[in-house]
């Protein structure tokens, strides 16, 4: 039985994740995170994150009823007009659909490698602040068959709402090991013959198309201003550039993250 509320109003202590969607941080010590639009509050209804709760337009109860049906948990649904929606997320072309998940236990570096088919395929990212380039890799991650993302503890958490969005719900499927020492998660990798491979904007290293991505291998993608410290670099065991036009140094991370990760599949596809 779908369990149906139509609200006018967001006083009530259950739709408080929905009032506090500005505020990352208490989601974050709670536990959970905000999907909003069609697709990605699809996506995560057809995963196996558990789902706490959905708030949206009434047309939309009929679209996403089989699937909520089909839900080991009973999920309470919150029906409210489209203006209050907007009011919600802060622009007027939101679709009217939200939910709240909960966020999974943590990945640990061994219960990845235990999981993942070789050759490994896995990516890492340090310093990344941006939501959105978070999730733009997350979302090139799943396109391109990786494995298995490691987040390192400074960058922005893929269950941001603006990351979560901006993955278009591939963070419901791609493993994550979230908050990590970067540096200690490579060596680990690398005592476990997964080569690990910086992506670097610079053109003295190895270029992309000689770069060897069909043994086991993680790619390193650092800060959308500072590039991967000294310290990540001295874990990788090569460097490896995409070749640019005079004039052009660098790419932003989620486009160059959609480069290399379509030259490892390319290559892994065609052996």
């Amino acid at each position: 039985m779908v369990q149906v509320q139509e609200i006018d109003a967001l006083e009530p202590a259950e739709l408080a994740p929905y009032r506090t969607m500005r505020r990352p941080l208490e989601h974050r010590q709670q536990g959970i995170f905000v999907a909003e639009g069609e697709k990605v509050v699809r996506r995560l209804l057809e995963s196996d994150f558990t789902v706490v709760s959905l708030l949206l337009q009434e047309k939309w109860l009929r679209e996403y009823e089989p699937l909520i049906r089909s839900r080991p948990e009973a999920i309470p649904v919150y029906v409210a007009e489209k203006r209050m929606l907007e009011e919600l997320t802060g622009f007027s072309m939101f679709q009217g659909v939200l939910a709240v998940g909960k966020i999974p236990r943590a990945h640990t570096v061994e219960a990845v490698l235990q999981r993942s088919v070789r050759p490994y395929l896995f990516a890492a990212i340090e310093g990344l602040s941006n939501a959105e380039n978070v999730g733009a890799i997350v979302r090139n991650c799943a396109a391109f068959g990786v494995q298995a993302l490691f987040v390192d503890h400074t960058s922005s958490s893929p269950f941001l709402r603006r990351a979560v969005r901006s993955s278009m719900g591939a963070i419901f499927r791609l493993p994550v090991v979230e908050g990590v020492d970067l540096g200690q998660a490579l060596r680990a990798l690398r005592r476990r013959n997964v080569r690990c491979l910086a992506a670097h904007p610079d053109t003295q290293k190895r270029p992309l198309s000689e770069a060897g991505f069909c043994p086991d291998c993680c790619v390193v993608f650092g800060s959308e201003g500072y590039g991967i410290s000294d310290d990540v670099l001295a874990e990788c065991d090569e460097v490896v550039a995409i070749p640019m036009a005079s004039g052009v140094d660098s790419l932003n991370v989620g486009g160059a993250a959609a480069v290399f990760l379509y030259e490892a599949n390319r290559q892994r596809v065609k052996t």
